[in-house]
């Protein structure tokens, strides 16, 4: 079986570099921008490197589980760095950082895989299986519900509002369980689809079976994935030291760092795989790498998160400023419409990145 190409192999090498750095950076007397800076590039390398581990490990798959895997592993930088932020008591950049995922990959990703996507196509549209954007809606919806009631009774300030932390603990409890009815019988249909064992089946586009199997072994892989987690969990602390110092000195809003830097570093994962799988016309497991990160984040990471941050420093709850709360139901409702009828035009990518640049220019000046 093949080994890693030349390319490969200096790619690893630079992360492992530039983990090194953030770590003595760290622990040295670094000025504070190019301490963030390694750090964010440490990140975001890492990110890299969990998504191309899982690519490997999802080529012995189908677009679901494939799409699941990488959601899933993608997401322990942001995890931990929400952690670590919560633990230091930065609760805006924990909160921003979680909702400005969900908004990079709904809005920012999603739109730019369009773009490629419906570029690469004959006929300028790109084309997808329908049952994953609507089952994302329906989670995503259910999220926002909790996020709008407590802030519809926080400014009504009725006595719900005086129990904000055991709404969203239940609120959480009730999320998780929603997202573990929908994806147990999601992967399972995939698991079918790919064995031919539903009735009329047929490989998905972008499915495994065309892109030549894993040229890793499977020991390897998982040897990488474990590396890039136990790292990602030292130097997302690292990133999260280095975040505070950096943006007082670059002037900028705890918002916009959780919203924008923080997001697009954390998910480094749907940004590369998501485009490259556009790229190649691999559309349902694009999509399914960006989709399944969007219901990940906001209906299992999310409360995950609320529940987890009982035991830290610092609360985590579904309570947040009135024009997050307003920007996730647009945010909700434009993804619907936009992807729900399994197609979408290069103009409704260029759409919902516009509403991403809109809503960064927001938190800039927050």
């Amino acid at each position: 079986m093949a080994r890693l190409t030349p390319q490969e192999r200096s790619t690893l090498l630079l992360v492992s570099v530039f983990a090194a750095l953030a770590g003595i950076a760290n622990y040295q007397p670094w000025p504070a921008i190019p301490r963030f800076a390694v750090a964010t590039l440490a990140l975001a390398g890492l990110a890299w490197v969990v998504s191309f581990a899982t690519g490997q490990l999802g080529e012995r798959f189908g677009p679901a589980i494939t799409g699941m895997l990488q959601s899933t592993l993608g997401n322990l930088p942001e995890l931990f760095v929400v952690i670590f932020a919560l633990q230091k008591g930065e609760l805006v950049v924990a909160q921003t950082a979680i909702v400005g995922s969900i908004f990079a990959n709904a809005m920012l990703v999603l739109g730019l895989v369009i773009v490629v996507g419906a570029r690469r196509a004959p006929d300028g549209v790109m084309r997808f299986s329908h049952r994953l954007p609507r089952d994302t809606a329906t989670l995503l919806l259910v999220t926002v519900f909790i996020i709008v009631l407590l802030g519809l009774s926080l400014a009504s300030h009725d006595p719900a509002s005086h129990h904000v932390k055991a709404i969203s603990a239940v609120g959480a409890v009730s999320l998780l369980v929603v997202y573990l009815a929908w994806v147990v019988p999601y992967l399972r249909a995939d698991t079918l689809l790919g064995a031919g064992k539903l009735p009329g089946a047929t490989a998905p586009s972008g499915a495994s079976s065309t892109s030549g199997g894993p040229r890793l072994s499977l020991p390897f892989t998982l040897t990488l994935l474990f590396t890039a987690g136990v790292s990602s969990a030292f130097v997302s602390d690292w990133f999260v030291n280095g975040l505070l110092p950096a943006i007082v000195q670059l002037h900028l809003s705890q918002a916009f760092a959780g919203l924008v830097i923080v997001a697009i570093a954390g998910n480094a994962v749907e940004n590369t795989a998501g485009l490259v799988l556009a790229w190649k016309g691999r559309s349902d497991l694009a999509i399914s790498v960006v989709k399944n990160s969007v219901a990940q984040i906001a209906a299992f990471l999310f409360p995950l998160l609320v529940l987890i941050s009982f035991l830290l420093a610092t609360t985590l709850t579904f309570a947040l400023a009135p024009v997050y709360i307003g920007a996730l139901l647009v945010m909700a409702l434009a993804m619907w419409q936009v992807t729900g009828d399994g197609e979408a035009g290069e103009f409704e990518g260029w759409a919902l990145v516009a509403l991403y640049v809109i809503l960064a220019t927001l938190a800039l000046y927050e």
